[in-house]
């Protein structure tokens, strides 16, 4: 049997590499990785770091891309692959383009696809954008639905998809992290020259940010309200790896440029994230992964976002909705950082998104249906 994995962002390349790995030991599957490169700058680490090699690499990022410009590139070049390659499956993660891509570039050549992290849902097509609508047509083209969690499972009976070809799996972002930290205390992790140090003795608050949907005011929203906390509350740091896009540099760079207390980090490895979201006391984000993540890690997570296609970090009080809402980001940041009994509950909350077995229960699936 031979299964393609289909990868386009570091974001995918970290959940699919627990994957990836898991098709390896099984001796009678031949693995093929093909990536888009949709990201180019943010892609290889981690394909470095869980030593991945690409047998088919598109390399499509060109400057200034739009979606549909990615789109057409990856479908055809997806395209081309599987005909070469003539696979049984086609693995495809998430909401990304690649995923859209790589699922319509599959069902074209009559290939099976497995959806990894199947079901996430706003049924808000515009938020968040476009990734709403990626993974909704992912699902039509999908055979079997890697769901991770009971919720995600729901949300596809819901749209009418057959039960049998839904399979709750957890999520392989668990599997990645868990892979991360075990390996922590042995890694040289390399950050901007005097973080660490400047750090001792602070609390400290993750930022990442980077959506679509909150270009504009919303960025400036998020960026006024970290430097307001940062000079209310003197013993906390915020750190920031700030995304390469311009739409997020550019307010970034205006508002929070200088500030003693906030430190504006290019975007980190994967494993230098780890060991920060591990260091930081809690998270303030857009980001999917995060959210997943930081449960595991016993940190608070701040959204950042409306709505949310991961409402069980909500449900269980690990997570909490503050939109770009000044006064909500501002008003939570100083709850929990200085009500002790506030953190604490948000802090101790298990993990809804798995137990870092998902990439075995998933090939599993895989050699049953094959």
């Amino acid at each position: 049997m031979k299964v393609i994995t289909v990868i386009g962002t570091r974001p995918e390349a970290i959940k699919l590499a627990p994957v990836v790995l898991e098709l390896n030991k099984r001796p009678h599957i031949e693995s093929v990785v093909c990536v888009t490169a949709q990201h180019r700058q943010m892609l290889d680490q981690p394909l470095e770091l869980f030593a991945i090699k690409p047998d088919h690499d598109l390399d499509i990022m060109t400057a200034g891309q739009s979606l549909a410009g990615v789109t057409a590139k990856a479908v055809e070049g997806l395209d081309r692959v599987f005909q070469e390659e003539r696979p049984d499956w086609v693995l495809v993660q998430g909401d990304t383009t690649t995923a859209f891509s790589g699922a319509l570039a599959a069902f074209y050549q009559r290939v099976k696809v497995g959806h990894v992290e199947a079901g996430l849902r706003t049924w808000n097509k515009w938020s968040p954008y476009p990734e709403e609508m990626n993974r909704c047509l992912v699902g039509q083209l999908t055979d079997y639905h890697f769901a991770p969690t009971e919720r995600s499972k729901n949300a596809l009976l819901r749209e009418g998809f057959n039960e049998d070809s839904i399979f709750v799996t957890g999520n392989t972002v668990i599997d990645a992290l868990l892979w991360a930290r075990e390996r922590l205390d042995s890694y040289t992790v390399e950050l901007p020259d005097g973080l660490q140090q400047s750090l001792e003795g602070k609390r400290v608050v993750l930022v990442t940010g980077h959506r679509r949907e909150s270009f504009g005011e919303g960025f400036i929203n998020i960026c006024k309200s970290i430097k307001q906390v940062a000079d209310e509350l003197q013993d906390v740091a915020f750190v920031y790896p700030v995304h390469l896009n311009p739409n997020v540099r550019a307010p970034v760079n205006e508002i929070l440029q200088g500030h003693e207390r906030i430190h504006l980090i290019e975007p980190l490895t994967y494993m230098p994230f780890v060991w920060l979201m591990n260091r930081a006391d809690l998270a303030l984000t857009d980001s999917g992964g995060v959210q997943e993540e930081a449960p595991s890690l016993g940190k608070p997570v701040l959204v950042m976002r409306n709505t949310t296609e991961r409402p069980e970090g909500v449900d269980a009080g690990n997570a909490r909705l503050v939109g770009t809402d000044f006064d909500a980001i501002v008003g939570s940041l100083h709850e929990l950082l200085e009500d002790k009994a506030a953190y604490n509950a948000m802090a101790n909350v298990k993990n809804p998104y798995g137990d870092g077995t998902s990439s075995q229960q998933i090939i599993d699936l895989i050699e049953q249906a094959s």
